[in-house]
């Protein structure tokens, strides 16, 4: 099987709770009546959105955390060999099949509020991709994408090799998404992970500076990103960020300019 990579995306934040549950509800409905301007009325909608958003990944957090804490070590359960095409030799293993992480973990996951799902891509000559989703019932939900060949080893015709892949990537991604220990492994797949470049430390505080001046913080910029960590956040995005906090910047500023121009008047007198 060729190895397999950890394939970064931009993917849109999960669907937030309610608005309603926001503490900035008041808010937003004196904005309403008070006949505020729609830019004003649109960012503190936005601001609402963003606490919720939080809000639904740290329970996203605290659930996985608990759920991690109560998994036991999964028990391998299956003895797979096969001879080389070659006539090198053979190979022989062992390995916990993609049930058995199911019953070991799908009960614990739903005490929790979690669950997961895969979606797979398999175009002509492509490598085959899944991706495993786990997601709470707060609204918030996390993704782990690997891709790989088929799995050409011992004697499988074309259908069983694409099979064989997908329940291969679906075991690893879901491991990875739960953040199970995956020591050893030994199901022949000598994976050669492709390490992301992610922003230095300076970048991380240039970041944080800038974060701090739009009124914003790091945990909100880390659900908007899809990134646990502002330290996680790919090289490749950094002009991005910076990008998406000076419009974060730019609104919040016109919006304290309209409330100041539409009270300023009467809070002074």
């Amino acid at each position: 099987m060729n190895a397999l990579a950890t394939k970064t995306e931009d993917l849109p934040l999960a669907p937030a709770p309610s608005v309603a549950s926001s503490p900035m509800l008041s808010l937003l409905s004196d904005a309403i009546q008070k006949g505020m301007p729609i830019e004003v009325i649109r960012e503190i909608k936005e601001m609402a959105k963003e606490m919720a958003a939080d809000e639904a990944r740290r329970a996203f957090d605290a659930a996985l955390s608990d759920a991690k804490a109560e998994i036991p070590v999964i028990t391998k359960n299956r003895q797979v060999g096969y001879e080389h095409k070659d006539k090198s030799g053979s190979t022989s293993y062992r390995h916990e099949d993609l049930g058995e992480i199911a019953r070991t973990v799908d009960p614990i996951l739903a005490k929790h509020g979690l669950s997961y799902r895969f979606r797979t891509t398999s175009e002509p000559n492509q490598p085959i991709v899944v991706t495993c989703i786990v997601a709470h019932r707060a609204g918030h939900s996390e993704q782990n994408t690997l891709s790989a060949g088929r799995d050409d080893s011992g004697k499988k015709n074309s259908l069983q090799q694409i099979a064989s892949t997908i329940t291969y990537l679906q075991r690893y991604t879901l491991k990875a998404a739960l953040g199970l220990a995956a020591s050893h492994d030994d199901d022949g797949a000598h994976a050669d992970d492709e390490p992301i470049d992610t922003i230095t430390d300076d970048q991380r505080d240039e970041l944080l500076r800038l974060l701090k001046d739009a009124g914003a913080t790091a945990d909100q910029f880390c659900a908007i990103a899809k990134i646990g960590d502002l330290s996680d956040l790919p090289a490749g995005r950094f002009e991005g960020a910076k990008t998406w906090i000076a419009n974060r910047k730019a609104a919040r500023d016109a919006a304290k300019q309209s409330l100041d121009r539409q009270f300023g008047g009467s809070d002074a007198t």
